[in-house]
C-alpha cells in the first residue's frame, strides 16, 4: 500500500471536514456556505497549509463550470441594454479613479504598505477594486431562486460586462494576445445547430451531464488553444445553447458538480498567502469603500430609469469584491508591479465583502420594504417595459410561478373559472412560451412588496397558488402577502416534510406536499381513467 497516498486522502478528508463544519456555522449564521469555506483556506493558512496543485485544479474547474451555467442561462439581449453596459462604463471609471486617488493620497501620506505605490500602481489597486464578484452573486442569486428576476438579469449582465473587461486588462498586461487561429472560432456560430441537435438525442440522464462537461470543458480548451482565457471559452459555449428547452435542466444536473468544484475556489482563496496583522488592517480598512460602490450603482441605476426596488437589489447584489481582482492584482505581482501583500490584503477585503454582502442580502427584500419611501425618492418618474408594475385586471386566482407544476395548476383552474386565472412568473423566457401557447401569464417579481399593495388595494384577487421552486422565495412572497394584509386565501407547494409546517406558520392556508402526494394523485388519475379496474380485481 502507498502510505503517503493515504496520508494526502486523509490530509483531503480534514479540510473537508473543517470546511463542512464552517460553512455549516455559516449556514446557520444565515450567511452563504461559501463564508466558512473562505475562513476554511485562511486558517488552514495560518496552520502552514499551502495551496497545492490538486485544490487549485478543483478551484479552476469549479469557476469553468460556474461561468458555463451562467452561459446557460444569459440573454444576450440584456447585455444591449443601456442600464447595463452603460453603468457599467461609467461605474468603472468613476470607481477606479476616485478609488486610485484615495489610494495615492494614502501613498503620498506614508501610510503602511502603501508607501511602496506610485499613481500607476495605485490605480491598478483601484481597478481591482472595482471589480464585483460573479461567483458570490450567482451563488446568492441561485440559493435566493431570483436568477431570471430582472434584478439579478441586470447584475449578472454588469458582471459579464466587468469580466470582459477582465479579460481586455489580462490579455494587454500580459502582452499575450489571441493568435490568428482565434478566428476559427467562429466557426462555432454556424455549429451551434449541431450542438442543439446533439443536447436534443443525448436524453435526461449521465449523457446530458457528460455533454454539459464536454462543453465546458472543451470550450475551454479550444480557447486556450488559441491563446484565449479558457474561461471565456466556457461561457461562449454556454451562450451557444441557451435558450434551449433542455438548457435549463442541463444547468440543473451539473449544480452539484458546479457547487462541488466552487469549494476549491473558496478554499484557494484562503490558502493564497500567510495573512498578517498589517495586511488583515489594511484589508479591513479597505472593506468599507464597497458601501461607496454601492452607492453609485444605486445612484446610476435609478437615472437609467430603473425603479427603486430593481435598482437596491441589483445594488446589493454587487456590493462585494471580486475574485477577478485577485487576478488583476496577481497579475500585477507576476509583472512585479506590486508586492505579494497586496494580493493578501484584496484577499481579506474580499472576505470581509462577502460577509457584508451576504448579511445584506439576506435582509434584502426587508431593507425595501422598510425604508421604500427613501429608496422611491431617487427612482425617475420614467419606467421600463419590463420594470413596470403588475395589473392582474379582473384576475380572481394568481398562478404565481409558471413551471410545470404552475403550468398544471393554471390549465386545470382556467378549465373551471376561465379568465378569472392569471399566471406570473419571473422568467421573461417562461412567460413568453407560455404566452406563445394561450395563456394569460405576466411577467413579474412574485417578491415585489409594491405590486402586492397594489394587488390589496384593488380587493380582486381572492387566492394566490405558490408553485415556486425555492423554499426561499415562497417563504419571501408570504412575508410580502403578510406585510400588505392581504384578505384572500394562499396555498403554497412543498418538497419536503418539513417545509409544510414551516409554511403554514408563515401564513399559508393548505400546503401541497408534492412529492408525498403525488401517488395519491397519480392513483387518482388512473382511477379516472380506468373506473372499472378495481371492480374487475374484486370480482
Amino acid at each position: 500500500m502507498d502510505f503517503e497516498l493515504v496520508a494526502i486522502a486523509l490530509g483531503d478528508v480534514a479540510w473537508i471536514l473543517l470546511a463542512f463544519v464552517l460553512g455549516f456555522f455559516a449556514r446557520s449564521a444565515g450567511l452563504p456556505p461559501l463564508v466558512g469555506f473562505l475562513a476554511t483556506g485562511f486558517l488552514l493558512n495560518t496552520q502552514g497549509i499551502a495551496n497545492d496543485v490538486l485544490l487549485q485544479k478543483l478551484a479552476d474547474l469549479g469557476i469553468t463550470l460556474l461561468l458555463f451555467t451562467v452561459g446557460l442561462k444569459l440573454n444576450l439581449r440584456t447585455l444591449a441594454r443601456p442600464q447595463v453596459w452603460g453603468v457599467t462604463c461609467i461605474h468603472m471609471s468613476i470607481v477606479t479613479a476616485v478609488f486610485g486617488l484615495i489610494v495615492y493620497g494614502l501613498a503620498v501620506a506614508g501610510a503602511a504598505l502603501f508607501s511602496a505605490l506610485d499613481f500607476k500602481t495605485s490605480l491598478l489597486i483601484a481597478f481591482a477594486l472595482s471589480f464585483s464578484s460573479t461567483v458570490f452573486v450567482v451563488k446568492v442569486l441561485e440559493e435566493k431562486g431570483e436568477m431570471t428576476s430582472l434584478h439579478g438579469r441586470i447584475a449578472i449582465g454588469i458582471l459579464l460586462m466587468q469580466d470582459v473587461a477582465a479579460v481586455v486588462f489580462i490579455a494587454l498586461s500580459t502582452g499575450v494576445l489571441p493568435s490568428l487561429w482565434a478566428f476559427l472560432l467562429l466557426l462555432l456560430i454556424p455549429a451551434r445547430r449541431l450542438l442543439l441537435m446533439l443536447l436534443k438525442r443525448v436524453g435526461h440522464g449521465e449523457l446530458l451531464v457528460l455533454y454539459g462537461l464536454l462543453l465546458a470543458l472543451g470550450g475551454a480548451e479550444m480557447f486556450e488553444l488559441v491563446g484565449m482565457k479558457g474561461d471565456l471559452g466556457a461561457l461562449v459555449l454556454g451562450v451557444l445553447i441557451a435558450g434551449h428547452g433542455k438548457a435549463e435542466e442541463m444547468s440543473k444536473a451539473m449544480l452539484g458538480f458546479k457547487d462541488l468544484f466552487l469549494l476549491g475556489f473558496f478554499l484557494s482563496v484562503g490558502l493564497s498567502g500567510q495573512p498578517t496583522l498589517q495586511t488583515f488592517l489594511i484589508g479591513a480598512l479597505i472593506t468599507p469603500l464597497v458601501f461607496l460602490k454601492s452607492a453609485l450603482f444605486f445612484a446610476l441605476l435609478t437615472r437609467f430609469k430603473l425603479r427603486a426596488r430593481t435598482s437596491l437589489l441589483s445594488t446589493l447584489n454587487l456590493t462585494n469584491y471580486s475574485e477577478f481582482g485577485l487576478i488583476v492584482i496577481a497579475i500585477g505581482v507576476a509583472n512585479g508591479w506590486i508586492s505579494n501583500d497586496w494580493l493578501i490584503v484584496l484577499a481579506i477585503a474580499l472576505s470581509l465583502s462577502f460577509v457584508a454582502a451576504a448579511a445584506l442580502n439576506a435582509i434584502s427584500h426587508e431593507l425595501y420594504v422598510k425604508h421604500r419611501t427613501i429608496w422611491r425618492r431617487f427612482q425617475s418618474d420614467q419606467r421600463l417595459d419590463d420594470d413596470r408594475l403588475l395589473d392582474l385586471g379582473q384576475a380572481k386566482i394568481a398562478v404565481i410561478g409558471m413551471g410545470s407544476v404552475g403550468t398544471g395548476t393554471y390549465d386545470t383552474l382556467h378549465g373551471r373559472h376561465g379568465d378569472t386565472v392569471v399566471g406570473v412568473d419571473i422568467d421573461p423566457v417562461t412567460v413568453s412560451k407560455q404566452q406563445s401557447t394561450g395563456r394569460n401569464t405576466l411577467l413579474g417579481d412574485p417578491s415585489d412588496a409594491d405590486f402586492w399593495d397594489r394587488v390589496q388595494a384593488s380587493h380582486r384577487l381572492e387566492l394566490v397558488m405558490l408553485a415556486l421552486p425555492k423554499m426561499t422565495t415562497t417563504m419571501a412572497v408570504l412575508d410580502r402577502l403578510r406585510e400588505a394584509s392581504f384578505s384572500g386565501r394562499v396555498a403554497a407547494t412543498a418538497r419536503f416534510p418539513d417545509e409544510v409546517e414551516a409554511l403554514k406558520e408563515a401564513g399559508a392556508a393548505t400546503v401541497f406536499n408534492m412529492y408525498t402526494e403525488a401517488g395519491a394523485g397519480f392513483a387518482a388519475h388512473v382511477t379516472a381513467e380506468f373506473p372499472g379496474i378495481g371492480k374487475a380485481v374484486m370480482e
